[in-house]
């Protein structure tokens, strides 16, 4: 009977979304209803409110839900989602101060006399844009109103050009920083412990014993470790476009023109370039160098893109102007020499015996005049166009859907839970011949048809929780969670470009021309989304391209992200590697003696640490 009202549940929510009510009271509003039919009828034909359920009653799952809700908020495990907001303000920053505008007119004019360079200039700049915004709305409606134009002035086939833009656009989906990425990574943390406890419910029934060997648990993710394996197949995604237009301008040079530069490729075009290019290249590396080298964890990384956007956006509304680059030299000149400090003196004021306290008073010093220049700009965004007001409320509005349909999400997949879904789906995968690999195609396959009706979010949030946990349980299963993530990462990508609902396609034709049709842009994605699928396959064939980056980020390695006690670490990396200097061959020579004494009957797989 439970069944049922599963059943109910997923008409319900299927109705209230095709009738355009909005996300965030859909998703709880099917769960609480469906929950609140089953506890009625349960108590009046059964004379119990829990008959109806699969486990428990309504009272659990209904508190199970506000439960989720309030640990999006309360458990310091999910501190992640912090960073969400700090990404949504660098992206609308850098669009609303016309720097990917800037980026757009220049690379254009430096790859425009290609055949087909204009499309690859969108191309790189969408990378470039993906990489310090990850706004898909605001890169493709950008490059909408810039580039889009200039290609069809220009004689591309309007289909292409429309193709470029979405696709391009849609690359802040995978390239890191990315708010799906972060909402993946959130969700895989839960779905690894829940993996883990499916794990040990099985190992307990086959072996009798309660302790499950370390070995055979399922590795948690965080958004660092997303960003880290979701880089390299981002760039393979960019790799794939430029080749497909280059490819496709020689095949059909009328499709995609080349375009003379009217200018002069002189020492003043390269400065200029150079002036247009390095502080977004500055910014990325901000971002992702800092959690790269193990300098900031994800949500203090957000912090620097939100800062070094609005320095940037300071100096770009005062373009111009003599004093339009002040506050960011300011800025510039007073972390050199507070970074020279902190590498070569004891800045710690609470080390009496080792401090420096002039050092500090220096430091002090220039921190403050960094502040000043923090602060300039932010004065300037604010005072200019009323840039830094329009940022904050479109900010608190995209932020705040976020987070809504988060929370109702969660209330979901209790309601889905509740009546056994999760043991329908899982026993449904498991039935399949195959073993994890037709799991995983299959579930692959289901979230790309998904992706033609629901937004990523929605997909990210009620169907990771449900799948992910089955297909990271499974004993045949040797993936790890980043991969996964990462794999669902680009296969929602295509949610963006896929008809009816895709939201690029909707983007670019609030802001296209009317001579591009809305068959020109489903035309145009095609493709694309083609090449998509292929990234996919390629990426699952080398999981090395996501594994590579996280795999060589261990505890005591120069890279690796700051624990949650960054003192603790620095200690055990000190001790450690004093006892490897001073007893290095007392070590060694332990080693060697342990490989004389090594049984001969040892697995194999045993002897690959000698």
């Amino acid at each position: 009977m439970e069944h049922l009202f599963l059943a109910l549940l997923v008409i319900i929510m299927i109705g209230a979304l095709a009738s355009g009510f909005p996300v965030a009271f859909a998703l709880p509003g099917s769960a609480i209803i469906s929950i609140g039919l089953a506890a009625f009828f349960g108590y009046l034909f059964a004379g119990d409110s829990s008959a109806y359920f699969a486990v428990d009653g309504p009272k659990e799952w209904l508190t199970a839900g506000i439960t989720n809700f309030r640990s999006n908020y309360w458990d310091v495990e999910t501190d992640t989602l912090i960073a969400i907001p700090l990404f949504i303000f660098m992206g609308i920053m850098l669009q609303k101060s016309k720097i990917a505008e800037d980026l757009l007119v220049t690379m254009g004019q430096l790859f425009g006399p290609i055949p087909g360079g204009l499309g690859i200039s969108v191309i790189f700049v969408g990378a470039l844009l993906a990489a310090t915004t990850g706004i898909v709305g605001a890169t493709v409606i950008a490059m909408g109103l810039i580039s889009l134009p200039t290609m069809l002035n220009n004689k591309y086939d309007k289909s292409l050009a429309s193709g470029i833009v979405c696709s391009s656009g849609t690359l802040g989906q995978i390239i890191p920083p990315s708010i799906v990425l972060i909402i993946i990574a959130d969700q895989l943390a839960s779905a690894a412990d829940v993996a883990n406890t499916m794990r040990q419910t099985d190992y307990k029934i086959l072996t009798g014993e309660f302790n499950m060997p370390g070995e055979f648990r399922v590795g948690s993710t965080s958004a660092g470790d997303m960003f880290l394996g979701a880089l390299l197949p981002g760039l393979v995604l960019v790799g794939l476009y430029m080749i497909y237009v280059f490819v496709y301008a020689r095949l059909n040079p009328k499709a995609a023109p080349p375009v003379p530069f009217k200018g002069n490729f002189d020492s003043k075009f390269w400065i200029k370039v150079l002036i247009v290019i390095i502080p977004p290249l500055a910014l990325i590396f901000a971002v992702l160098g800092s959690i790269l080298l193990g300098i900031a964890t994800v949500n203090q990384a957000g912090s620097i893109g939100a800062i070094g956007a609005t320095m940037m956006a300071g100096y770009r509304l005062h373009k111009g102007k003599k004093d339009a680059y002040y506050p960011i030299i300011i800025a510039i000149l007073s972390v050199i020499p507070i970074y020279f400090l902190s590498k070569n003196y004891n800045l710690n004021i609470k080390a009496v015996e080792t401090r420096d306290l002039t050092a500090i008073f220096i430091t002090g010093f220039f921190t403050i005049t960094f502040l000043i220049g923090i602060i300039w700009s932010f004065w300037r965004a604010y005072k200019i166009e009323n840039v830094l007001r329009e940022v904050v409320t479109e900010t608190c509005v995209t932020t705040s859907m976020v987070f809504i349909i988060l929370l109702g999400a969660a209330m979901l997949t209790s309601g889905f839970r509740a009546f056994g879904g999760e043991e329908l789906v899982r026993d449904f995968l498991q039935d399949l011949p195959g073993g994890f690999w037709t799991q995983f195609i299959v579930v692959m396959a289901v979230i790309f048809l998904l992706g033609f009706f629901l937004d990523f979010i929605e997909i990210a949030v009620v169907v990771v929780p449900i799948i992910a946990p089955i297909l990271l349980a499974e004993p045949g299963a040797n993936v790890s969670a980043i991969w996964l993530g990462v794999m669902i990462g680009v296969n929602l990508q295509t949610s963006f470009l896929t008809p009816p609902f895709g939201f690029a396609l909707f983007y670019l034709k609030g802001v296209a021309s009317k001579l591009v049709t809305t068959l020109n842009i489903w035309k145009g994605v095609v493709p694309f989304i083609i090449l998509q699928l292929i990234g996919l396959g390629i990426v699952g064939f080398y999981p090395s391209l996501v594994n590579y980056l996280p795999a060589r980020t261990y505890l005591t390695s120069n890279v690796a992200p700051p624990p949650m006690n960054p003192k603790l670490q620095y200690c055990l990396q000190e001790y450690k590697f004093a006892i490897y200097n001073t007893e290095e061959q007392r070590i060694t020579n332990a080693i060697k003696d342990m490989q004389k004494l090594t049984p001969a009957d040892l697995p194999i797989d045993k002897l690959d640490i000698f």
